[in-house]
């Protein structure tokens, strides 16, 4: 079997232009990014989401950049096939100075291409990072890192005012050179509007399935995350479930004489 090769920002674009659905997941350690890999997803996120699904902490607003490191020297040590994109994390990215150096950062630690969230308020971050020749993602709709000043999470498109912003943010990511996009609890009409109307892939959570791919929370995908239910995951694997009971069953064992 021939070996599969490398994934690039400039393949993931090409998945749009064929016509192929683009599967994303997020990874924050070596075996989770090597199972992902072997299985054949083509993108693969270090998430700030770490911080809810591994760190504990109640949003992601509390990540930072030293943790993403981690997580990112982690899951690069599994030399994925898929490209590997980090978060740049809550107040990383406020100024062009700030995100230049901190995506080199994520660059250092095997990140092979950043994501920040936000549109025109940060296109000159992003022509910095996408002119120093890292790959940028973008990311609109619901900001987890905004989750504080708004107040909770949030559909977003409901309104006029609110399908014309993320016209204008998703225009000005894609000035700034982003290959890709996400969009976070968009309304489906709006965002299939803008599946259709850019020339760069967007990768739907929670905003229907008319993308042109989509991106999970993989502790969310799998069941490992199973005190939250969220409408748009339908978990394929009860992985806690499966755990506790192989637990329990071993703890059963060692009561049993030999």
């Amino acid at each position: 079997m021939s070996e599969r090769p490398k994934i690039t920002a400039d393949s993931i674009r090409a998945m749009k232009a064929r016509g192929q659905k683009i599967p994303a997941l997020t990874t924050y350690d070596y075996p989770t990014t090597r199972i992902l890999d072997e299985a054949g997803v083509p993108l693969l996120l270090v998430g700030d989401s770490l911080g809810m699904v591994v760190l504990g902490y109640p949003d992601t607003t509390h990540v930072t950049m030293e943790e993403m490191e981690h997580h990112v020297r982690a899951a690069a040590r599994a030399k994925p096939r898929g490209l590997l994109g980090a978060d740049l994390p809550y107040r990383a990215y406020d100024t062009v100075e700030m995100a230049l150096a901190n995506a080199r950062r994520l660059v250092a630690a095997g990140a092979e291409a950043v994501k920040a969230e936000g549109g025109a308020e940060i296109q000159e971050q992003v022509r910095a990072i996408v002119g120093a020749g890292i790959p940028f993602i973008g990311h609109l709709g619901m900001l987890p890192q905004h989750v504080l000043e708004e107040g909770g999470y949030r559909v977003k498109g409901k309104v006029e005012a609110e399908k014309q912003k993320l016209f204008g943010d998703a225009r000005a990511l894609v000035d700034a050179g982003a290959f890709c996009i996400v969009l976070e609890l968009v309304t489906a009409p709006v965002a299939r509007e803008l599946t259709a109307a850019l020339a760069v892939p967007t990768i739907g959570i929670g905003s229907g399935r008319e993308c042109d791919g989509q991106i999970l929370v993989t502790p969310d995908l799998i069941g490992m995350y199973p005190w939250v239910t969220l409408k748009h995951v339908r978990p394929k694997v009860n992985a806690a479930e499966q755990i506790r009971a192989g637990v329990k069953e071993w703890m059963n064992d060692m009561q049993t004489p030999g």
